[in-house]
C-alpha cells in the first residue's frame, strides 16, 4: 500500500495525491489495532477503503451546497484554471436559477448555458474591478490556511485583495496537507514541477512551476466538506484529520 502511494506521488499534480494518500493510509491502517485476525483485518481494510472513496465522492457536493449560497443573483465571478469543485458550485448555483457571469473555465460552463468571458492571465488586474467575487479551487490546503493551486492563483488573490473583492477557495478535506510554507520557495519542488522535468532538468531556475502558494492573509473563506472555514481555522481541522 505504501509503495503504491509513493508511486502515485511521483506523478504530476501530486499535492492532492500526497495528502489523499496519507489520509487514506491513516484511515485504513487503524484496522490492524482493532482486528488482530489477519483475514478479518483484510476485509475491514477493504470496507474502509470503499467508505473512504465514497466520502471523497460526496465531499464535492457538500462543498457546492455550502458555497453556492454566497453567489448572488446577477453576480460576476472570476475563476482560474479548471476545477471540478468550482464547476460543481456553479452548476448548483445555475440549478437554483441564479443569473451570473463567469470569467474563464469556458467550455464546460457554456454547456450549462452560463455566460462566460475568457480573460488573459495578464489582464486579471484590469478585469478585477468589474467582478463581484473570485472563486478558485485548490490542489492543496496547507496548515496555515493558505493554498497551493495552479500558477496564477497568487497574483489573482493579490489583485482581489487590492480591489476589496472576496476571494473564496473551494476544496475537499482530503486536500488538507501537512505543509507550512512561508513563501513560494518553501513549496517542495516535487509539487512545483512535472515529474519528467525533475528527472531531466539541469537547472530548475530555468523551468516554469505549475503551481504557486497563496498565503492565508489573501483568502476570505474556505468552503470545504468540513464546513465554511476561515484560514485560521484550518490548522485545527487538519489536526483532527491526522489524529
Amino acid at each position: 500500500m505504501t509503495q503504491a502511494i509513493h508511486r502515485l506521488q511521483e506523478t504530476d499534480s501530486s499535492v492532492a495525491v500526497s495528502s489523499g494518500g496519507e489520509l487514506f493510509l491513516r484511515f485504513i491502517s487503524l484496522t490492524s489495532l482493532e482486528h488482530p485476525d489477519l483475514s478479518r483485518c483484510k476485509n475491514v481494510m477493504i470496507e474502509r477503503g470503499e467508505l473512504f472513496l465514497k466520502k471523497i465522492s460526496l465531499s464535492r457536493e457538500k462543498v457546492a451546497k455550502l458555497c453556492h449560497t454566497f453567489i448572488k443573483d446577477g453576480a460576476k465571478i472570476l475563476t482560474h484554471s479548471s476545477s471540478r469543485v468550482v464547476l460543481k458550485v456553479l452548476e448548483n448555483a445555475a440549478a437554483d436559477n441564479k443569473r451570473f457571469t463567469v470569467k474563464l473555465m469556458a467550455e464546460k460552463l457554456r454547456k450549462l448555458n452560463i455566460p462566460v468571458t475568457i480573460v488573459l492571465d495578464a489582464a486579471v488586474g484590469y478585469i478585477m474591478e468589474k467582478v463581484d467575487l473570485v472563486i478558485v479551487g485548490a490542489e492543496g490546503v496547507v496548515e496555515s490556511g493558505g493554498v497551493i493551486n495552479k500558477i496564477g492563483t497568487y497574483q489573482m488573490a493579490v489583485c482581489s485583495k487590492a480591489h476589496n473583492k472576496p476571494f473564496y477557495v473551494v476544496a475537499e478535506s482530503f486536500k488538507f496537507v501537512r505543509l507550512f510554507p512561508l513563501n513560494q520557495q518553501d513549496v517542495p519542488d516535487r509539487f512545483k514541477y512535472k515529474a519528467d522535468v525533475l528527472k531531466t532538468a539541469q537547472d530548475l531556475n530555468q523551468e516554469h512551476p505549475m503551481i504557486d502558494y497563496t498565503p492565508p492573509s489573501l483568502i476570505t473563506l474556505l468552503f470545504t466538506d468540513l464546513g465554511v472555514l476561515t484560514p485560521s481555522a484550518v490548522s485545527d481541522e487538519l489536526i483532527k484529520l491526522y489524529l
